[in-house]
């Protein structure tokens, strides 16, 4: 059904196999800070007129492989479609952030919930079918979705969040409640992965955009136990392919040990993270995947090839073969994701300068 794949460097990196170079790929990558988008989101109308039409979503997620170097493609679509789906009611104004018609804050609301029909998300994985097809093996496909926790602030909170007063009060307050949301999460987002992995998505990510904002303690017990739950019911193969799995919390470098021991295969690290102490600590567990501050690409180019290189350097070169055959893996990214406002020319320095970078770190000397 698919063209064999012309480039799996971002795959064989992701389950700690050998690349020529460091694979390098940017969350966010299809956005706003490309003309061409800015072009389409016109004609579309609106973002989830841009997200729920099919040819919309595949045009927009090629953009970015059109113009840079790029390892790997990723969905255009939005972490909260799995509260959307649930009847929430979600919307984007013009330079805002999402909101929800209907916020989750009580026990009425907390019963309603239930893991959503897929039919309602069809129009994510034929976008993922589509993209997939479009793409003719030249690089593999990342699907996503946000974490339980994540998607559990903004359906409480019902937008954005400074405080996240709203949310930790419930947490707090009526524990009993927010462990029924997060269980109700987890189980729609592992199924939303696994349709998405069946319409033929190459790798998942969960994004845990806000399992930083959690004390310790609370991290585990509201954030990281739901993405272990996550976890454990997602497809580790299909079509005799593996699927790596991807996890990122933004905020979480605390915690990195414990996020590793829930065995994904790659680790997301924003840019407060040391790269080589990072290496260190997961013990060649998990790949690495990060985490240059998305502000150096206001930089000239000559700072962005400076501090890609030193990002390169902290990681190190993969290292010797273990005995299993893997060796310690780094995939480049940003340590979130990249700025609207960013120069289109910057995305090309920092890709070539990985890639060029990274392949003179592997000469052997």
């Amino acid at each position: 059904m698919y063209a064999p794949l012309q480039n799996d460097s971002f795959l064989r990196a992701c389950l700690r196999q050998p690349t020529a170079h460091t694979p390098v790929w940017l969350m966010r990558q299809a956005g706003r800070y490309l003309p061409e988008y800015r072009a389409t989101r016109a004609q579309a109308g609106s973002f989830m007129g841009l997200a729920t039409n099919t040819d919309y979503a595949t045009e927009v997620t090629l953009q970015p492989l059109e113009r840079y170097a790029l390892d790997a493609a990723i969905l255009f679509s939005d972490i909260l479609t799995v509260p959307d789906a649930m009847g929430l009611g979600l919307s984007f104004a013009m330079g805002e952030g999402p909101k929800f018609e209907r916020a989750v804050r009580d026990e009425a609301a907390v019963a309603q919930l239930a893991v959503p029909d897929m039919d309602k998300l069809r129009y994510v994985f034929d976008a993922v079918t589509s993209i997939r097809k479009a793409l003719n093996g030249r690089v593999p496909l990342i699907g996503f979705s946000g974490s339980p926790w994540t998607l559990a602030c903004y359906m409480v909170e019902g937008a954005g969040s400074d405080d996240y007063r709203l949310v930790k009060t419930m947490m707090y307050s009526r524990p009993d409640l927010m462990h029924r949301i997060l269980a109700i999460n987890a189980d729609a987002v592992a199924l939303y992965l696994n349709t998405q992995i069946e319409a033929g998505a190459q790798a998942v990510m969960v994004f845990d955009s806000w399992g930083g904002v959690l004390a310790d303690g609370a991290f585990q017990e509201f954030s990281l136990a739901y993405t272990r739950r996550v976890l454990q019911k997602l497809k580790r193969e299909h079509d005799g392919q593996r699927i790596p799995h991807i996890v990122f919390t933004k905020g979480g470098g605390l915690w990195l040990e414990e996020m590793a021991a829930l065995e994904p295969d790659v680790l997301g690290l924003d840019w407060t993270v040391n790269l080589k102490s990072a290496r260190a600590r997961v013990g060649g567990r998990v790949a690495l995947q990060g985490n240059l501050d998305p502000n150096v690409l206001f930089a000239n180019p000559d700072q962005i090839r400076a501090e890609v290189t030193k990002t390169l350097e902290s990681f190190g070169a993969p290292g010797p073969v273990h005995g299993d055959g893997t060796v310690d893996s780094h995939i480049f990214n940003l340590g979130h994701g990249i700025s609207q406002h960013t120069p289109p020319e910057s995305v090309t320095a920092l890709v070539d300068a990985v890639h060029e970078v990274s392949r003179r770190l592997r000469q052997p000397g």
